[in-house]
């Protein structure tokens, strides 16, 4: 396994969340250089480190881009090395259970939840994103699990940049019958999830109740495409790709579907909104999550949506059906 380093950035929590904005404002940012943003501590919520996790170590030019996204003077950087351990696995070490919904989630190293009507996923920290303990993927579940409180039934579920899959295999502990398609941009997520349905009890396969896992970027997959079109499409990515892939999901999705987004700052959601209002999706309800916005969109009826393909699969994807 590679070597892996950190730089760490100290400041006030606005001035890392502007850090935060400008990384996603930057087209040229090397994908190797993966950036996360939270609190030092719960006492202390308006003192934040904003973290670059590397697999080498940090050149010049790797420093020069991390201080690049603070305007005026950058804070100090630090660089520390990461000896044996992937740096995914390392952030996500030793965080505790968290409840939200009707779902426990877990690293191995903690104990089942027993309590009634709870749900208990166990996911390994690993490559992938998305244990539950960040406030996007703890709200989408308390979305979800709202969602189905008032009634949404869908039958063919999306949920693209999946991470680890745990948004996935919510779905189908909600609505056990329902299609479910997951993706992700990172190929290692694909084992990843496999393995993570496997040690949940979830079904890997193309029937009902079931999950079909692939890499993909946004929608562009054939499969994906196939599969489609959705009454609930869940992306908890960031910002920027949310806005440009507003088109694409609201074509995905059939009229009166359902859109839930995360990965957005508060400070983001107008731009957010605005991008999906154009493309006919509409607010039906709102978590704020400590600094991030959890939305829950519905598509009005008569706004365009992609032709289902079904029935007319490429030879190679007919395994599926």
């Amino acid at each position: 396994m590679p070597d892996s380093w950190k730089i760490s950035a100290f400041a006030p929590k606005d001035v890392i969340q502007a850090a935060l904005v400008a990384h996603e404002d930057a087209l040229d940012w090397d994908a190797e250089i993966v950036l996360s943003g939270c609190e030092i501590a719960e006492d202390k919520p308006d003192d934040w480190v904003l973290e670059a996790w590397l697999s080498r170590k940090p050149r010049k030019a790797d420093k020069d881009a991390v201080a690049a996204l603070f305007p005026g003077k950058a804070p100090e950087l630090k660089a520390e090395k990461i000896a044996d351990a992937d740096w995914v696995t390392l952030s996500q070490h030793g965080v505790e259970p968290i409840s939200a919904g009707r779902f426990h989630v877990r690293t191995p190293e903690y104990p089942p939840c027993t309590d009634a009507g709870m749900t208990d996923f166990v996911i390994p920290a690993s490559q992938a994103f998305g244990t539950g303990q960040h406030e996007t993927t703890a709200g989408c579940l308390a979305m979800l699990t709202a969602m189905k409180r008032r009634g949404v039934l869908p039958r063919n579920v999306a949920d693209i940049g999946t991470g680890t899959g745990l948004l996935a295999f919510a779905t189908l502990d909600l609505w056990p019958h329902a299609l479910a398609t997951a993706s992700d941009i990172d190929p290692v997520c694909v084992p990843v999830v496999e393995e993570n349905a496997q040690q949940n009890g979830v079904k890997i396969g193309a029937g009902h109740g079931e999950l079909v896992m692939m890499a993909a970027g946004g929608m562009d997959h054939p499969l994906l495409e196939a599969r489609g079109p959705y009454d609930l499409l869940i992306a908890n990515i960031l910002a920027g790709p949310l806005i440009e892939l507003a088109p694409d999901f609201s074509r995905a999705v059939v009229p009166g579907g359902n859109v839930l987004l995360a990965g957005l700052l508060e400070t983001q959601e107008a731009a957010v909104r605005a991008v999906y209002r154009r493309a006919g999706l509409r607010l039906a309800a709102r978590i704020v999550n400590g600094d991030w916005s959890i939305l829950w969109l519905r598509k009005r009826a008569g706004a365009p949506v992609r032709s289902s393909r079904a029935g007319k699969l490429p030879e190679w994807a007919r395994e599926w059906q």
